[in-house]
């Protein structure tokens, strides 16, 4: 009977080729594999034929489905080849790590709502996190963790308390305490970076004896003179010695032991069995469910936040299929991927950076160039030196945007089941790379994709996102643009979403009307207006009759006229999705009464800042029944800021709000506008006040403005009997009423103020505009031979 241990690093494929070499070499009958063994049920789908990497092990609390792990592989995990290695050949394998069910029930005990992170590195840091994202995970982690080290037998029960309530408290202190051991090995053979000695002597080696000897004696020196591990990383490695000691009870003679690197000393000599069974008595779990699911090679690089992830997921899986080759593999994709760009690359510069590439590895002393000589020959030759090209090369080719697949018979919940179904029927391809999608809602196919993507918005699954939506060329109100872009944490979020029901339309309905509970007016509305384009009719009632509720108990003009504008959309637009607005009208006007009787109180009596949020909620509200075209209610709404344009205790800001308001809806001409700025910017007003109504007037479209002449009129004049130590005061306060406007709209609005005075120098007017557009026939004649010749028309002097 014999046990050996391999201490690998995930992801890498020099130690997934060792890795196979050596269990062809050993022949095991048993394969034990660092990982959750709550998954071990769901192992034999590695071996399925359509089982494509890169994928991951999904494992979720089941009365919780947004407390989540991954565990990611790519066909060069030295874990996934151990695992087909094992499966092809009958060999038994299975997870041996802590299971994820104590693991989440020690996170859930301590408040918090998502497991630690999945598998290990060589450096036996935590892989990628929860439900919430990798990145956010992995910072969690690091946020709840309390320094700790392993407590004596006769620790006190608070401390024991205290360590079982936080299993990824052993994550900092190993990490602090130890620093990295990949960089402290290539500290001590010289190396600058911090990998290159793993690079160089694990990833690119050709011949793997010794190498997993050679490993675990490094890793036993390094953990010499490091402090004792964490209580819960002593459990983990406790674990897998508690499945080691089970294989060979249960008779297996040649058992082969899968990894990170950093555990391998603590397995190669499993002591006595009774100090391990103490550390894991007593460990509290929950009910977990796991599955596969497919990943993203974006999401395999360390960059995305995922803690066990590589620099270059593409480069890896080159190395990994032509290992012999990768360097002339490697500049010919390079050289594909710019012409597919109408970017020059020949045969001759793919040539030319192989050899660069080659010579660059033999000045730094290698024998073969490694992805730093290639990045550097490519920048050089393919890509002349430009970092443009070079950005694209990174994105799409060092990282890439590769999903995997699954086996149609992966266990799934029914409501994904669903989503796959619709995507596969509606000609939606799921992919990680971030495309463009054209829809047209005339056509019905294009409509349910539409709709498709907003009920998955709905359950938060944002797979795409509007940038274009109604008002376009063409088609009008009936064309949409959505950016979409499928990531494998979306699954979860499905899984999550299934509590509300099996089907998207139960779900999403379900899932508006929990939100719905607790929402405001401005948000129930905007629910509203996202179940109408999703064509949710069960969440349209229940928001109907909850807004109902919540306006009959608002006073809030603020929140009342932000209501209004999702609820225009309804209306206006609901019918060409054929979504019926005549429910909705009653609504709109009953929140549009309310706000009319709230909106005098709420301009009096207010700062600065509370104004200026008014007069954004004003002009949305304004936008929105000028979109209703609705002369009723338009003439109600004029009428009101009518009203209160000259009340004094209105804020200056809001009354010169309104008459811009006024004079777009021909309301207030000139001549009432003249007055109406007297008053406001009289010289017994204090010109902070005078600037807030100036605030006021031109905010809005700059377009507009440029061709309101009445405007300008009346601030020149304003600003010409301005006294200096005035003009000096509110200058400040002019040039942050005109910042917010584009350049393009400022030049209007100079070329407005210029012809309020013909007669100036560069105003395009009086004796100097003549003289300016004056030409000289005579000196123009002179280069109209030139101008002949050079495009080779034939010319006849005058």
């Amino acid at each position: 009977m014999s046990t050996h241990v391999f201490g690998i690093r995930h992801h890498g494929p020099g130690s997934a080729r060792s890795l196979v070499a050596a269990l062809r070499a050993l022949e095991p009958d048993a394969v034990l594999i660092e990982g959750p063994p709550d998954a071990d049920a769901i192992l034999p789908l590695a071996a399925d034929p359509a089982m494509t990497p890169p994928v991951a092990i999904l494992i979720h609390a089941a009365d919780r489905p947004g407390q989540a792990v991954f565990y990611p592989f790519a066909d060069y995990s030295p874990e996934w080849q151990a695992m087909r290695f094992a499966l092809e050949r009958g060999v038994a394998v299975r997870f041996i790590d802590l299971p994820q069910a104590i693991r989440m029930a020690a996170g859930r005990r301590r408040g918090r709502g998502e497991g630690d992170g999945g598998g290990a590195d060589a450096g036996g840091g935590e892989g990628d996190g929860g439900g919430e994202g990798a990145a956010e995970a992995n910072a969690r982690i690091e946020a709840d963790a309390e320094d700790e080290v392993e407590a004596d037998a006769d620790s006190s029960a608070d401390a024991e308390a205290e360590a079982e309530a936080d299993p990824d408290a052993d994550g900092r202190t190993a990490r602090d305490a130890r620093e990295d051991p990949l960089g402290l090995l290539s500290e001590a053979a010289g190396f600058a970076d911090r990998e290159m000695w793993w690079e160089r002597e694990v990833e690119a080696r050709r011949d793997p004896a010794g190498l997993f000897e050679g490993i675990a004696l490094a890793m036993t020196a390094l953990r010499e003179t490091q402090p004792p591990p964490g209580r819960w990383e002593a459990r983990r490695e406790a674990h897998m010695r508690q499945s080691i000691r089970a294989a060979r009870r249960a008779g297996f003679q040649r058992i082969a032991v899968v990894c990170g690197a950093w555990h391998s000393p603590a397995l190669h000599r499993l002591g006595p069995a009774k100090r391990d069974a103490e550390l894991l008595r007593g460990l509290a779990k929950i009910k977990v469910a796991c599955t596969w699911i497919p990943w993203t090679t974006s999401r395999l690089c360390w960059r995305s936040g995922y803690g066990a992830g590589v620099e270059s997921p593409g480069w890896y899986r080159l190395l990994w299929e032509h290992r012999d080759r990768a360097a002339v593999q490697w500049a010919a994709r390079a050289a594909r991927l710019l012409r597919a760009e109408d970017l020059d690359a020949s045969s001759a510069s793919v040539i030319e950076a192989v050899r660069l590439a080659d010579a660059l590895a033999a000045l730094r002393d290698l024998s073969a160039p490694g992805l730093a000589e290639l990045r550097d020959a490519v920048q050089s030759v393919l890509c002349q030196g430009e970092p443009a090209p070079m950005a694209l090369i990174r994105d799409r080719l060092e990282i890439g945007h590769d999903m995997g697949a699954v086996p149609a018979g992966a266990a799934v919940a029914p409501l994904q089941r669903e989503v796959e179904a619709e995507q596969r029927r509606l000609r939606m391809k799921v992919s990680a790379e971030p495309r463009t999608l054209e829809l047209d809602l005339r056509r019905p196919n294009d409509r349910a994709r539409g709709r498709l993507l907003r009920r998955l918005a709905l359950l938060d699954v944002a797979w795409g996102r509007v940038v274009a939506a109604s008002g376009q060329t063409g088609a009008g109100t009936f064309r949409e643009h959505w950016n979409i872009r499928w990531q494998p944490e979306m699954v979860v979020a499905l899984v999550e979403a299934s509590v509300h029901g099996n089907t998207l339309e139960a779900a999403a309905a379900g899932h508006v009307r929990a939100r719905a509970g607790n929402a405001e007016l401005p948000e129930l509305t905007q629910l509203l207006d996202a179940a109408v384009v999703a064509e949710v009719p069960a969440a349209v009632e229940h928001l109907l009759a909850a807004l109902e509720a919540r306006a009959a108990l608002s006073d809030d003009a603020a929140r009342l006229l932000d209501a209004l504008p999702p609820l225009v959309q309804v209306v206006r637009y609901g019918d060409v999705r054929g979504t019926r607005s005549e429910q909705v009208r009653p609504v709109l006007a009953g929140l549009f009464a309310r706000a009319l009787v709230g909106l005098p109180g709420a301009c009096v009596q207010i700062g600065d800042d509370a104004a200026a949020a008014l007069a954004a909620s004003i002009d949305g509200a304004h936008e929105a029944i000028l979109l209703l075209d609705d002369p009723a209610l338009r003439a109600e709404w004029l009428d009101l800021l009518a009203s209160l344009v000259e009340r004094d205790p209105v804020h200056a800001l809001l009354r010169g709000r309104f008459c811009r308001r006024l004079l777009e809806g021909a309301r207030l001409g000139g001549d009432e506008l003249a007055r109406m700025a007297a008053l406001a910017l009289s010289p017994a007003v204090d010109p902070a006040r005078a600037a807030a109504w100036i605030e006021g007037l031109v905010g809005g479209s700059g377009l507009v403005l440029a061709h309101l002449a009445v405007v300008w009129t009346v601030l020149d004049g304003w600003l010409s009997g301005l006294a200096a130590d005035a003009f000096a005061r509110v200058l400040p306060l002019l040039r942050r009423a005109f910042s917010g406007f584009a350049p393009a709209e400022r030049r209007q609005m100079g070329g407005a103020v210029a012809r309020l005075r013909p007669g100036a120098a560069g105003a395009g007017g009086g004796a100097a505009g003549r003289r300016e557009r004056e030409i000289d026939e005579a000196r123009a004649a002179l280069v109209l031979p030139v101008l002949a010749h050079i495009l080779g028309v034939p010319h006849e002097p005058r």
